[in-house]
């Protein structure tokens, strides 16, 4: 069976990225922030946010394979359809990026190459810069020791060469394992099967290492003078629980309008299982990173919680982590939960909400500090994002058959019961 991405369910995304579309413009037009900086940080946030969902959709995909999961097979091309939506997110963040290079706004305090350079000459109201003391030169009131000390990684040359690293990997991967699945459908055989798996292990190699690095690169860095080493794997987990969330609330929707008949309440449950385990995963690691700093309380460690927890962000910060711990736990804990919709749909909406706020943690306060304002342009932005992501995933299940008819898994994929 093929699904049909039309009527109703279309045009719903394109009102949503309609709504998007408004709030990009309107809030760009009243945005009154020092260099439109709530804007883009916006921006940055719903972006990287989706780009993660397709990016978890990509790595899950890859971990099914190299660990030879026969459940998922009747799910696999939901997996390959949310890689759609990749090539819009990877531009976003290049265009955020890129304005950021260019001093268009401020979410990158490390991007100010002023802060390198200890001393400085000022001659007819230019200013040139040094790292040694020279005849004429003046201490540079912009130069900020921690931030230079880390030069060397946040040269412009090798930030951008680990962000085109990133993006090539991802994209190329996801062409590919797109590209082989169709061939299976026409090829049979185990051929592909086992290509897919070598490439899997490949695949699992880059993104181990890229799933740290560019989460330093993109949102850590927004707090230049502090760092955690949870940090890779705290993003990680919470774009991991986005995309199963979503995985699950949109093929309950499909089973509804009669596609993925294969797709029993046991896949189902599997999926919920999910969800459970990596919320719970999530919950460990911000516990972890939270109380190591707090207990140790070195000023330069806490000072990321203080402007979180002690300012106007404390209420969205405690509340976030109460719904994407205490929610999940005590409702997904039992097995009828995760086999009953009318139980688990509130909650998956309500963690991807709670998911969603994450980031926008991990990004507002270090870039709009105690200005922040969140209003109907944060809303219509999530919303038309949403609408984006949704359009372009079921755009792309509507390119292929729902079951990859020849992967060598599929019966047994079928015939899950328990």
């Amino acid at each position: 069976m093929e699904f049909k991405f039309e009527g109703r369910a279309k045009l719903i995304t394109q009102v949503l990225m309609a709504l998007g579309l408004v709030a990009l413009v309107g809030g760009y037009l009243t945005d009154h922030s020092d260099h439109h900086q709530r804007w883009w940080a916006n921006l940055l946030v719903n972006g990287f946010f989706y780009f993660s969902l397709s990016l978890a959709a990509l790595f899950f995909y890859a971990l099914q394979y190299i660990t030879e999961s026969a459940w998922s097979v009747v799910i696999k091309r939901f997996f390959e359809a949310m890689l759609g939506f990749l090539p819009y997110g990877a531009a976003v963040i290049v265009i955020v990026l890129l304005a950021g290079q260019f001093h268009i706004h401020h979410l990158y305090h490390w991007m100010d190459t002023t802060l390198y350079h200890e001393f400085m000459t000022v001659d007819g109201g230019v200013s040139t810069y040094f790292d040694k003391e020279v005849a004429g030169a003046v201490k540079n009131p912009n130069y900020d020791s921690i931030i230079a000390a880390k030069g060397a990684y946040f040269s412009t040359w090798f930030f951008w060469l680990r962000t085109f690293i990133y993006l090539f990997t991802f994209l190329v991967f996801a062409k590919l394992f797109r590209k082989w699945s169709l061939q299976e459908d026409e090829i049979g055989g185990v051929e592909l099967h086992f290509k897919v798996f070598r490439r899997s292990a490949l695949f699992m190699v880059f993104f181990a290492y890229f799933s740290s690095t560019l989460s330093w690169d993109w949102l850590m860095s927004i707090d230049p003078h502090w760092f955690s080493t949870l940090y890779g794997w705290y993003l990680f987990s919470g774009m991991w629980v986005g995309m199963i969330i979503f995985t699950h609330v949109t093929i309950l929707w499909l089973k509804s309008k009669g596609y993925f008949e294969e797709i029993t309440e046991s896949h189902m449950h599997d999926l919920g299982k999910w969800m459970f385990a990596i919320s719970m995963l999530w919950s460990y690691l911000f516990f972890s990173q939270f109380m190591l700093i707090w207990y140790s309380n070195i000023p330069e460690e806490v000072t990321y919680y203080v402007s979180r927890i002690f300012t106007d962000y404390k209420v969205p910060f405690v509340t976030m982590f109460l719904i994407n711990f205490v929610v999940p736990f005590l409702v997904l804990i039992s097995r009828d939960t995760k086999r009953n919709p009318a139980f688990l749909l509130p909650v998956a909406f309500l963690i991807f909400i709670g998911h969603f706020t994450d980031v926008y943690l991990l990004v507002i306060p270090g870039t709009m500090f105690n200005h922040n304002v969140f209003g109907l342009f944060e809303i219509g932005l999530f919303l038309g994002f949403l609408g984006l992501f949704i359009n372009r995933t079921l755009t792309t299940l509507s390119k292929a058959p729902l079951i990859a008819k020849n992967h060598p898994l599929l019966q047994e994929s079928k015939d899950l019961h328990y």
